[in-house]
C-alpha cells in the first residue's frame, strides 16, 4: 500500500488516499478500482503529477499512462501480492474498468 495525493490545478496537493501498488520490473503501478471515474484517478489526470508516501519515503511523481500490453503482468502482480484478500476484492482490481485506469508512477526530480 501507499498513499497518493495528486496536485490540484492551483499547485496544492489533494488529500492523501491509501491505495494498492505493485511493481513490474523496476516500475511501480497503481490502479483505480472505480476506473476513470474514481476521484483520486481523476485528480491524477489534471496535472499528471503528485506525491506518494510509502514505508517512510515521500516522493514527487509523474503519473504516466501504463502500456496496456503489460496489463496481464500487472494483474498477476496484484493477484500475487494481495492473494490474502477475498476473490471478489481481487477481481475488482483486475477488472476491465480497473485495467483501463492503470498508472505508472515515475519519480520526479525536485532539484532545480
Amino acid at each position: 500500500e501507499l498513499q497518493i495525493a495528486p496536485v490540484r490545478r492551483d499547485g496544492r496537493l489533494r488529500n492523501r488516499v491509501t491505495i494498492w501498488v505493485v511493481g513490474h520490473g523496476d516500475d511501480l503501478y497503481v490502479r483505480s478500482v472505480n476506473g476513470s471515474i474514481g476521484t483520486w484517478f481523476r485528480g491524477t489526470q489534471v496535472r499528471h503529477e503528485g506525491r506518494i508516501w510509502a514505508g517512510g519515503v515521500e516522493k514527487d511523481v509523474t503519473f504516466a499512462d501504463a502500456d496496456p500490453g503489460i496489463n496481464d503482468q500487472i494483474d498477476a502482480a496484484y493477484r500475487a501480492k494481495y492473494r490474502r484478500y477475498a476473490a471478489r476484492i481481487i477481481s475488482s482490481i483486475v477488472s476491465p474498468k480497473a485495467r483501463s485506469a492503470t498508472i505508472k508512477l515515475v519519480p520526479r526530480s525536485t532539484s532545480s
